[in-house]
């Protein structure tokens, strides 16, 4: 007779079969009732809806959303795929999102669809899918999109109401600098008549200080025969010059994100009030604080680490070539190479108080801090020599976030507008929390983005005269929702209060 353990064992090797498909999701017939009771038990599979289920990703713990957000595009792939086919798209807005790189899990997906029955699907963590009753457009303005049937970007622009430009403006503005070309939106304009829609697109396009594709559609509309009338559809000016063109869409919402969070920042946080006398005094206040700081932001990634352990480290006594114990601790790993990255940070910081530009120092020397905070972990056989190369080579997820970081591709070339935004702020309240976000929001690296994070808010705290500041592990949880407020909501108000107001309670 088996025992426990090898009935656990058949059942994991059936469940890797159905990985070995590419099934992050699937139905009650894909596995037998007996498999799949017993990895339900065991915590190797979580039930989504009645009939569907999820791989638990790195047997995450009952109550943990990060299993779902991972699965979440991958599910609604197949599972709208089994329920209605080909005869299904997303809505203009939803599409609006896939289209521009916008795989923030949503609250709700909504779907048109013939078969659709107008009522809600719901889903785990309080999100759910809605597929309304309705025509579905020809086949030319659908298209297959990371498995997902969408509208073409023109006919997802058109289609969109007045609404989304005023309730995501990041997006649609976004979404129509992606257009190559005004041709794209007008033969669907002409083809339907849609002189009205024509008015609100040109409108949004002379918001932008795009003229020509203003003019353009303005002027073809009526030279048809139609009566167009512009409007802009926006509430607000468009911020800033959009300067970098990108084949990512993602980099262009980076830089839309920034001028029009960097308002926002400056209003709410307090102007520096210098605490240092000279440079030396203001480094050696750094080096005092040493200690706590790498006790809390060690502790904010979930580390086990006490101040006697980062004492240790720092004063030479952790032996990582003869003590077996500590070449064995991931902690002291991660302890070390915090020491050695916090010294980098200081040497970069002193530069910047030299008044060297701020955002070309972190561009410069960002690596090298990454080299720093891993090369401990490295040398001891715990992670891969590859690991050090740089930038990630594969997709990235954050835990419990409904926020989805870019591909490889889009994160380079949203790091590449990242530095030039920093490089070009003129303002340090606003290089150090944007500085901040936006950098864990790309997530460059597979590990070590919120340390390198708060490296470089402080190195950006620095430039104005701000001091360095510890954001305490027991206000973890008040961070992590600012963050994500930040990320999904595209909220930036609640990360300023939060970084403002932990500045000025410090001693």
């Amino acid at each position: 007779m088996a025992t426990p353990q090898e009935k656990l064992a058949a059942s994991l090797q059936v469940l890797q079969e159905l990985q070995k498909k590419n099934k992050v999701a699937f139905k009650t017939s894909d596995i037998s009732r007996t498999h799949r009771e017993r990895l339900l038990m065991n915590n190797f599979i979580q039930e989504v809806i009645p009939g569907w289920y999820i791989f638990n990703f790195y047997n995450n713990p009952p109550g943990s959303s990060t299993s779902w957000y991972l699965a979440y595009w991958d599910f609604c792939v197949q599972y709208l795929n089994d329920r209605f086919g080909e005869n299904y798209c997303l809505s203009a807005e939803q599409s609006i999102a896939i289209h521009t790189e916008d795989l923030t899990i949503p609250q709700q997906l909504i779907i048109r669809s013939t078969e659709g029955n107008n009522l809600p699907t719901s889903l785990p963590f309080n999100t759910s899918l809605f597929a309304y009753k309705s025509p579905l457009p020809n086949n030319a303005e659908i298209e297959l999109v990371k498995g997902l049937r969408v509208l073409t970007l023109p006919a997802s622009i058109i289609q969109c109401s007045r609404t989304a430009y005023q309730k995501n403006p990041i997006a649609m503005r976004t979404a129509l600098t992606q257009i190559s070309d005004s041709s794209e939106l007008l033969r669907i304009l002409l083809e339907n008549g849609s002189s009205t829609i024509a008015g609100t697109i040109a409108g949004a396009y002379r918001n932008m200080g795009n003229n020509q594709f203003a003019d353009n559609i303005v002027r073809t509309m009526k030279a048809t025969g139609y009566d167009i009338r512009e409007n802009d559809p926006f509430e607000n000016p468009t911020p800033g010059d959009i300067k970098y063109r990108s084949n990512s869409a993602y980099a262009v919402r980076i830089q839309l994100m920034w001028e029009q969070m960097r308002d926002e920042i400056i209003q709410l946080f307090p102007k520096p009030n210098p605490t240092h006398q000279n440079n030396q005094e203001y480094l050696h206040k750094i080096e005092e604080l040493y200690t706590a700081d790498a006790y809390h932001s060690l502790s904010i990634e979930k580390y086990n680490v006490s101040e006697e352990l980062i004492e240790k480290v720092k004063n030479g006594q952790w032996d990582v070539q003869d003590n077996p114990t500590d070449k064995s601790q991931r902690d002291a790993m991660a302890a070390s190479g915090y020491h050695q990255a916090f010294q980098a940070v200081k040497y970069s910081i002193e530069k910047i108080l030299q008044g060297e530009n701020p955002g070309e120092i972190i561009h410069n020397d960002h690596g090298e801090w990454y080299l720093k905070l891993f090369s401990a972990s490295v040398n001891a056989g715990i992670l891969k020599s590859s690991d050090l190369a740089g930038y990630r080579n594969s997709f990235v997820s954050i835990g419990s976030s409904q926020h989805t970081p870019p591909g490889v591709e889009s994160m380079r070339e949203s790091m590449k507008i990242y530095f030039e935004l920093l490089k070009q702020e003129p303002n340090p309240a606003v290089r150090a929390v944007l500085g901040h976000f936006i950098f864990v929001f790309i997530h460059p690296y597979v590990d070590g983005n919120g340390r390198m994070g708060r490296f470089i808010m402080n190195s950006m705290l620095a430039s104005g005269g701000y001091p360095w500041t510890i954001i305490p592990v027991e206000k973890r949880e008040e961070y992590m929702n600012a963050l994500e407020q930040a990320s999904v909501n595209k909220d930036i108000k609640p990360l300023t209060k939060f970084i403002s107001k932990i500045i000025f309670s410090q001693p």
